[in-house]
């Protein structure tokens, strides 16, 4: 088997998922690079995560209310245990797209609904999915549109609406603005029931026809009596929508970009692959998975390895999915959960409505402390299933020079190809005890520690931290 087919489904699965194991890789080579594309669109074809697994030993997962860092162990749960990668990849993409936190919706369960409806429309139909974000309870909460009245306007659901959830800056007028939030007054959600005595109650979509303003309004050169799906329908015709949503999956996908507010006055670093992602984007009606296919299978998608760093949520499902032992619902899932958060994202709870920088901004001294210290001791757990197949696959190497170990550990843990001198220094460090053999009960203890503290100083190279 090529190293390069390896080292090009791994691209693929650390991108179009949160990586995978050795065992994975191969047979999604043998299966073929299109059609494992064509496996990933179609998640329905593999069982879903039965969340009941989940709820039977902490059924406080169900509903976790406001309880703090917690809400999130429910989705944590679902991206380490999914059989549908690129479905749960769609959720974290959209959930940093649509951002909504529980800083002020203090609620964590109509979010978790939020990613539900993610799971369910992210690869489907664009316009779809903003119809059903305008009716989404957290987000009209999030954004204020239960203020926004047929009598006095709220603009703050409207302007967001074009500015990070569509179009971009400049794309649009202040009075375009003013306009779009009209045609979404009356959109609210029924009145909750109290938090006490009996717990929190699941909000609601609701439309007030009688708080609507049913005037005739302009919208970017269209007039009409509109209402909320007439804005949506119009939006989504824009083609400043389909350039929009294209460097937002470009810099989600492929490669690091500049931060969103930059994007009016900063080009894309491709712009023919922005322009080739649009063109889909529109000739498709919007829909997600005929861009996706295109993207994946391109080459400047390709071309594109290691060229963004992870997210804190993609260095922490990642690694969990690679050394394996978390599939059952444990005691802990919680305080694993909080993991995230602690690297700088924490899940269901976005620090605005423009959600996370990304790229380098992920990382300062103590965010890359959190990675290297979370990582590191998942790896030099040597009893984990993940570490326990690349032990085997070492042990059925036999006697294993320094330089032989460090090439097949670096191979087996990405593949990752870092410079000569990171190469040299890992050589080095495994040297201080010769060549790597198993013949012995005392031999075979002694390699299985040195391969833990080989993985640990992978995990904490600058190359692990790049997708």
């Amino acid at each position: 088997m090529a190293d390069k087919d390896i080292a090009l489904m791994a691209h693929l699965m650390r991108r179009a998922g949160f990586g995978a194991t050795r065992e994975e890789l191969e047979a999604r080579v043998a299966q073929g690079y299109e059609a494992t594309v064509e496996d990933l669109l179609h998640p329905e074809a593999h069982e879903a995560v039965d969340t009941y697994d989940l709820l039977r030993y902490h059924p406080w997962a169900w509903k976790p209310g406001t309880i703090q860092g917690m809400g999130a162990s429910e989705w944590m749960y679902y991206m380490v245990n999914t059989q549908r990668p690129l479905e749960e990849k769609m959720v974290l993409f959209w959930h940093q797209v649509f951002a909504t936190g529980v800083s002020k919706v203090d609620h964590y369960d109509e979010i978790i609904d939020q990613i539900a409806m993610f799971r369910d429309k992210g690869m489907g139909d664009y316009r779809e999915l903003l119809m059903a974000l305008a009716r989404d309870p957290a987000m009209i909460y999030w954004l204020d549109n239960c203020e926004n009245h047929g009598n006095a306007v709220n603009e703050n659901w409207g302007r967001e609406l074009l500015e990070l959830f569509s179009m971009g800056v400049g794309n649009y007028t202040e009075d375009d603005v003013r306009e779009c939030s009209r045609a979404f007054t009356g959109w609210t959600m029924s009145p909750k029931l109290p938090r006490f005595p009996m717990g929190r109650f699941d909000w609601h979509f609701e439309y007030k026809g009688e708080d609507h303003d049913d005037g005739e309004k302009t919208f970017l050169g269209h007039t009409g009596r509109f209402n909320g799906e007439d804005i949506i329908n119009i939006v989504c015709q824009q083609p400043a929508t389909a350039q929009f949503m294209a460097r937002h999956l470009y810099n989600f996908f492929v490669a690091d970009e500049a931060q969103v507010p930059a994007w009016s006055v900063t080009p894309p670093r491709d712009p023919e692959a922005i322009e080739t992602l649009a063109q889909v984007f529109t000739e498709s009606n919007y829909d997600m998975r005929s861009v996706l296919r295109v993207l994946f299978n391109s080459d400047f998608f390709k071309e594109a390895r290691f060229a963004k760093l992870k997210s804190p949520a993609e260095v922490v499902i990642g690694t969990l999915r690679l050394v394996g032992g978390e599939e059952f619902p444990a005691p802990g899932i919680g305080n694993l959960s909080r993991q995230v958060g602690y690297m700088g994202q924490e899940l269901l709870n976005p620090p605005s409505v423009e959600g996370w920088h990304t790229g380098t901004e992920w990382i300062n001294s103590g965010s890359l402390m959190r990675r290297i210290n979370f990582t590191a001791n998942l790896v030099g757990d040597v009893n984990r299933p993940g570490v326990q197949a690349i032990l085997n696959t070492l042990r059925a190497q036999g006697e294993l020079s320094p330089e032989a170990l460090v090439d097949t550990c670096l191979d087996l843990m990405g593949p990752l190809d870092v410079n000569d001198a990171t190469r040299q220094e890992l050589i080095r460090h495994t040297s201080v005890g010769g060549p790597l053999t198993w013949d012995t009960a005392q031999a075979s203890e002694a390699s299985t520690q040195r391969v833990g503290e080989l993985l640990q100083l992978i995990v904490s190279l600058r190359d692990y931290q790049f997708a």
